[in-house]
């Protein structure tokens, strides 16, 4: 069973921004973790790449309990459980800021990633679904720019905050507008989407074209976050306090342009362009990283770049999910948000594996080259369509 598509959008723009800012207070949340990392590992007493593992556990969490709510409350109204799941990472928030100790913290950050997950999947599902054809590209990209400009007012003003009043109080703050936002997401328009149970879930993912997009998310975000999550110790040598919190805004100002192009241009365009278009992009700026932190304004371009690129990779992966899957699109988008943070998790776990043991002068080339391969599944599976379009010849009777 599907959800059928009205010639008109059913979704509102007053809709769209209320899920939205849903999106910017988890980005909130998710980013400016790694903006404070030096603060928080100084404080928990662990190093800077085991602080960075937070991320790894929020990541992991939120891959795994996914398909899990989805396949578990398909039937519900969206209205409870995008409101339930802000609840739970509003106390999730508060666990972090209370924890003394980095395995209390680490499981409210599990706890937040369970609530994340139930609000996060469902709110690319309605924009998707409630959108018309013409228009869902745009409609995604509404949504996906909450967690783009999170990184361009929310963490920089979070990491000044941090630094002056302490990183706990953040946490206050983030979880203090997770129930303004939870409180009125009841009043959007009641709509049920048709359950999925598991079987049918691993059976989209099993569907070769859906496990190639899925792929390609994975090692795309794992390419970005494995730089991202540690960005601060990268250019500590010229950018600290407030200087960082300029470099982070120019990071989601970035990610803000390449959100909204790429809406815009997947819908002109199409999806396959622009997602070559982002991954080669990462790939050139990454591989440059480490030449760019050798002077401020080199790093303003670099970060400003990466996020352009990187914010234009999602629109498209969600697009062309949405076009293989017409009986199936609610859960392959709830698929790929798990692709997602499963690249979030590889990322930064291979990041803090490399700051660790190479150094930060690694995590550039390390992500440069985790691109490319992206580049390389993006692309192959185009060859091999062309190939298979080509019919054999007959021979002459």
């Amino acid at each position: 069973m599907t959800i059928r598509q009205s010639s008109k959008d059913r979704l509102g723009l007053g809709s769209l921004i209320a899920l939205a800012v849903g999106t910017f207070t988890l980005g909130t949340d998710a980013m400016v973790l790694n903006g404070l990392l030096p603060t928080i590992a100084a404080d928990l007493r662990v190093s800077e790449s085991g602080a960075g593992q937070l991320t790894t556990v929020f990541a992991l969490t939120y891959a795994i309990s996914s398909p899990l709510i989805a396949a578990f409350t398909g039937g519900w109204d969206r209205r409870i459980l995008l409101a339930g799941g802000l609840g739970l990472f509003t106390v999730g928030m508060a666990g972090q800021a209370l924890g003394t100790t980095f395995a209390v913290v680490a499981v409210a950050r599990a706890l937040a990633a369970i609530g994340a997950a139930a609000f996060q999947a469902n709110a690319y599902a309605l924009a998707g679904a409630l959108s018309s054809d013409e228009r869902r590209g745009r409609a995604l990209a509404t949504v996906a720019a909450g967690m783009s400009v999170s990184t361009v007012l929310g963490v920089p003003i979070g990491v000044l905050a941090g630094h002056w009043i302490g990183w706990r109080a953040v946490m206050w703050a983030i979880a203090a507008i997770g129930v303004a936002v939870a409180a009125y997401l009841p009043f959007l328009p009641a709509v049920r989407i048709p359950a999925a149970n598991l079987r049918t879930r691993l059976a989209v993912v099993a569907r070769p074209p859906v496990a190639r997009v899925l792929l390609v998310t994975v090692v795309g975000m794992l390419a970005g976050v494995t730089v991202f999550v540690y960005l601060p110790v990268l250019v500590e040598p010229v950018a600290t306090g407030v200087t960082l919190s300029w470099v982070l805004v120019a990071s989601g100002a970035g990610q803000v342009i390449g959100t909204t192009i790429a809406g815009r241009w997947t819908d002109r365009f199409g999806s396959r362009r622009v997602l070559v278009w982002a991954l080669a992009g990462t790939a050139v700026v990454l591989a440059a990283m480490d030449v760019a932190v050798l002077a401020l304004p080199a790093v303003f371009v670099a970060v400003l770049a990466s996020g352009t690129f990187g914010g234009m990779l999602m629109v498209p992966q969600q697009h062309r999910l949405f076009s293989i899957t017409p009986d199936a699109s609610t859960v392959a988008l709830g698929l790929n948000g798990s692709a997602i943070y499963v690249g979030i998790a590889l990322g930064s776990a291979l990041g803090g594996a490399v700051l660790a043991g190479a150094g930060a002068g690694w995590l550039g080339p390390v992500g440069a080259a985790a691109a490319v391969a992206a580049l390389v599944l993006a692309t192959a599976r185009r060859r091999a369509v062309v190939v298979e379009a080509v019919p054999e010849p007959v021979s002459p009777r």
